[in-house]
């Protein structure tokens, strides 16, 4: 196909500030994980598809199903709509307390 670019779960972009590998990259309303260390400007890959285990509100139980969403500022995800960046979907039970969650990256409509 003429117009293909590439397969779309790992896409290269200009790091918005600087990155470390493993954090959550947030750019508009893309969202990704950064696949290694990258300068503000640089060029860095971000995963856009797939479960991530990250860092959450160690206070706080998440439900399979649960909305997640990135709070930028503590480097965490919580269930807090306002203010934060809906990131995926909770796939795995996180109880209260634990440090981190496993959710599906990407929005949901729902």
């Amino acid at each position: 196909m003429k117009n293909y670019t590439q397969k779309g779960d790992v896409i290269t972009v200009a790091a918005p500030a600087a990155v470390t590998s493993g954090k959550l990259v947030v750019i508009g309303s893309l969202v990704g994980v950064a696949q290694k260390d990258a300068a503000n400007g640089a060029d860095v890959p971000i995963v856009t598809e797939g479960v991530i285990r990250y860092a959450k509100v160690s206070a706080l139980a998440i439900a399979v199903g649960d909305k997640v969403y990135y709070d930028s500022t503590n480097d965490q995800l919580n269930k807090t709509a306002s203010g934060n960046t809906l990131v995926g979907i909770a796939v795995v039970p996180a109880a209260n307390p634990s440090p981190t969650v496993e959710f599906k990256l990407g929005a949901t409509t729902v």
